[in-house]
C-alpha cells in the first residue's frame, strides 16, 4: 500500500519531470501541471539566513555565501528521500548526465551558472537554476530559493533592483498551490520584516504562510523572541519555528551539520527561555512540518491534480492524432502513405469544385459574369460605324463597286469583328485557370495530413500546377478553335432572311448612287451587328462548355495522374525524402509524446496511491 511520503516523493518526481520536460510554468498564465503543485517558497531579506535554513533542511553546505545579494537567481531545489546507505549525490538540470559527489563543486556550480547569465555582477535573472539532492537524510520536498528582498540598490545594481527582486517574488508566492516559508531574524522588529509584509499581502489569511525565526541565539542578553514563537506578535495559522544556523566562524571552522543540528537542538533544550518549546524548535523540525504539511495539501488537491492530468492526457493524445504518427521506414508502407495523402488532397479539392467547400462558385462567376461583361464591352461600335463601315466596303469594292450587296465588304467586316471574340476566350481560360490553381493552394493548407510534410506538398503543388498549365492550353486551343469556326463559316441563312434594299417598281436592285449613301452603309453595319450578336450569344454558351469540358472536368478526372506515374519510379530513398517532416513539428510531437508519457506515469501512481491510511 503506497504512503503519504511516497505521495509526496511522486509529487517530486512530476515537478522534475515537468522541468526536463520543459513544462515548467514560469509566469505562463496557462494551468501547466507544475504550477498545480504544492511547493515552498523561500522568502525573506537579504541576509536574512535563507540559504543558512536551506543547507540546515538539506544537512549539506552545498550554496554560494557572502555579502550583500548572493543569491541572484531563483533555485528550484528538489529533494529526492533514498534508503538507508546509498550515497548522497546532486544533479543539474543544465547537466542532466553528471552527478556531483562533491558539494562544494554543486555551490562552484550555482554560482557559476548564475555568472554564465548575470555575469559576474550584482544584477538578478528570472531564469531558475534546477537542483535535486538525492539523500537518505532528506524528505521529499521541493523548495524555491528566491533572491532576497531589499530596500535599497547598492553600487553596481540598476535602480530598479528593488522593484524587480519583489516583482520576482510576488510572481511565485501570489499562486495558491504555492507555500510561504517567511524568514526573519530574530534581532529584528517583526513589524519591518520583509517577508511577513509581503506574505500578509498576497496570502492575508495566512494560510499559506510558515514563519521562520532566525538568529535566536544574536539577540541581546535578556532579550527573547516568545512573543513571536507563541504567536502573540503576529499570529498565523501555522506554529512559527525559531532556528538557530551556524555562525559564520562555526562555517569557517568547517562544523558538519549533523554536529550543527546537534548544537541547535542543545540550545533549544538547554535554553531557559525556549525550553518549553524545544519539540517544535529546530530545521529538522521545520522539515517534519512542512513535509506533514504538504501531504495535507496534497491530499486535498489531489482530485484537482488528477483532473488537470487527465485533461492534460486527453488533449495531447487530441493534438498527436492532430500531428499524425511517425513515418514508416518501409518503403511499401511510406508508398502508400504518400498514395493516402494525395487521395485526402484530392478529395478537399474536388469538394472545392462540387460546392462542398467555397470556390467552386467563382468558376461559375467568370461565366455569368465575367465573361457577359466582356463581351459587351467588345468595341463593335468602334468598329461598325458609318465612317469604319464605309472605309471597309470601299476598300473591299476596289476599282470596280459591288452591284447588289457588298459581299466582300460583309465578310470583311465580320471576321475583323469575330477576331475580338478572342480576347473573352482566352480571359475566360486564364480566370478558371487561377481559380484553380488558388483551389489546389488552399486544398493543400487544408490538408491537414500533408502539414507534416513541406516537401511533398511543394511536390504535390508541383505537378498539379503543371497539370493545371497543360489543361490551360489545351482549353485555350479549343476556345479559340471555337472562334475560329465562326469566322470560317458564315451562317447563310441568316443574310437571306435580311430584308432587300427595293425600289419603287419592286426590284431589288438600286442605283449605284444610292448604293453609296450614309443610310445604306448604316444598314450593313446593323446587318453585321446582328450578325456578330447572334455569335456572341453561341460564343457565351459554347465557351463555358469547351472550358469546364478541358480544365475543371480533367482537373476532376486526372489532376495528379501524371504525380501518380513518376511516383511509380521512385526509389526508397525518393520517397522517403518526399516524407521528410517540419523539424519543428518532429520536435512537437516528441515533447507531446514526452508529456503524454509523464502525465500517463503520474495518473497511474496516483491511481496506486491508497487515500485510507
Amino acid at each position: 500500500m503506497a504512503t503519504m511520503e511516497s505521495l509526496i516523493g511522486l509529487v517530486n518526481r512530476i515537478q522534475r519531470a515537468c522541468t526536463v520536460l520543459g513544462d515548467y510554468g514560469g509566469d505562463s498564465a496557462l494551468p501547466t501541471l507544475w504550477e498545480s503543485l504544492p511547493s515552498v517558497v523561500v522568502v525573506g531579506g537579504q541576509s536574512s539566513g535563507k540559504s543558512s535554513v536551506l543547507e540546515s533542511i538539506v544537512g549539506r553546505d552545498f550554496l554560494p555565501r557572502g555579502s550583500g545579494i548572493v543569491t541572484r537567481r531563483p533555485l528550484v531545489l528538489q529533494l529526492h528521500k533514498t534508503e538507508q546507505g546509498l550515497q548522497e549525490y546532486a544533479e543539474f538540470l543544465h547537466l542532466p548526465k553528471k552527478r556531483f559527489s562533491d558539494f562544494s563543486l554543486v555551490r562552484k556550480e550555482i554560482q557559476d551558472e548564475t555568472d554564465r547569465l548575470t555575469g559576474k555582477s550584482k544584477q538578478i535573472s528570472p531564469v531558475p537554476i534546477h537542483l535535486s539532492i538525492y539523500s537518505p537524510n532528506v524528505v521529499n520536498l521541493t523548495l524555491i530559493d528566491l533572491p532576497g528582498l531589499t530596500k535599497v540598490a547598492v553600487e553596481g545594481q540598476a535602480e530598479s533592483i528593488v522593484q524587480d527582486i519583489e516583482n520576482m517574488v510576488r510572481s511565485y508566492v501570489e499562486k495558491p498551490n504555492c507555500i510561504i516559508l517567511a524568514i526573519t531574524p530574530a534581532n529584528q522588529d517583526i513589524a519591518t520584516s520583509d517577508a511577513i509584509k509581503i506574505s500578509r499581502e498576497v496570502d492575508p489569511t495566512g494560510e499559506r504562510t510558515f514563519g521562520v525565526l532566525t538568529k535566536l541565539d544574536l539577540m541581546d542578553k535578556g532579550t527573547n523572541a516568545l512573543e513571536v514563537l507563541e504567536g502573540r506578535s503576529y499570529r498565523l495559522q501555522h506554529p512559527w519555528v525559531g532556528i538557530v544556523n551556524r555562525s559564520q566562524a562555526d562555517i569557517n571552522k568547517n562544523m558538519d551539520m549533523i554536529a550543527a543540528r546537534q548544537r541547535e537542538r542543545e540550545f533549544f533544550v538547554t535554553n531557559p527561555d525556549y525550553g518549553h518549546l524545544a519539540s517544535k524548535m529546530g530545521s529538522e523540525y521545520l522539515a517534519k512540518l512542512l513535509s506533514k504539511h504538504l501531504e495535507s495539501v496534497i491530499k486535498a488537491r489531489i482530485p484537482g491534480i488528477a483532473s488537470l492530468i487527465n485533461k492534460n492526457i486527453n488533449e495531447l493524445e487530441a493534438e498527436l492524432n492532430y500531428l499524425g504518427r511517425p513515418v514508416a521506414i518501409d518503403s511499401g508502407a511510406q508508398l502508400y502513405t504518400i498514395l493516402e495523402l494525395c487521395r485526402a488532397f484530392d478529395r478537399i479539392f474536388k469538394e472545392h469544385l462540387d460546392g462542398g467547400r467555397p470556390g467552386g462558385a467563382r468558376i461559375y462567376g467568370v461565366f455569368d459574369h465575367q465573361l457577359p461583361a466582356a463581351l459587351r464591352k467588345l468595341p463593335f461600335d468602334r468598329h461598325l460605324s458609318f465612317q469604319n463601315v464605309k472605309n471597309v466596303v470601299s476598300e473591299a469594292d476596289g476599282y470596280q463597286p459591288h452591284l447588289i450587296a457588298p459581299e466582300q465588304g460583309y465578310r470583311r467586316l465580320i471576321d475583323t469583328a469575330l477576331n475580338y471574340f478572342r480576347g473573352p476566350a482566352e480571359a475566360s481560360v486564364d480566370a478558371v485557370h487561377s481559380i484553380l490553381k488558388e483551389l489546389v493552394r488552399r486544398s493543400i493548407m487544408e490538408t491537414q495530413e500533408l502539414k507534416r510534410f513541406p516537401i511533398l506538398q511543394a511536390e504535390l503543388a508541383a505537378a498539379a500546377n503543371e497539370a493545371l498549365e497543360r489543361f490551360r492550353e489545351e482549353s485555350k486551343k479549343t476556345t479559340l478553335r471555337m472562334v475560329d469556326m465562326e469566322s470560317s463559316y458564315l451562317t447563310v441563312d441568316f443574310f437571306r432572311k435580311l430584308p432587300q434594299e427595293v425600289d419603287k417598281g419592286g426590284n431589288p436592285a438600286v442605283p449605284s448612287a444610292d448604293r453609296y449613301s450614309e443610310g445604306h452603309f448604316r444598314r450593313i453595319g446593323l446587318n453585321v451587328f446582328s450578325y456578330v450578336g447572334m455569335v456572341s450569344e453561341t460564343l457565351r454558351n459554347t465557351i463555358p462548355k469547351a472550358v469546364v469540358h478541358c480544365q475543371v472536368r480533367e482537373a476532376k478526372r486526372s489532376l495528379l495522374d501524371n504525380f501518380y506515374t513518376q511516383l511509380g519510379k521512385k526509389e526508397g530513398k525518393q520517397l522517403s525524402q518526399l516524407l521528410d517532416e517540419d523539424p519543428m513539428l518532429m520536435e512537437r510531437r516528441q515533447q507531446c509524446a514526452k508529456r503524454l508519457e509523464l502525465y500517463k506515469s503520474a495518473r497511474d501512481e496516483i491511481d496506486s496511491v491508497s487515500w485510507s491510511g
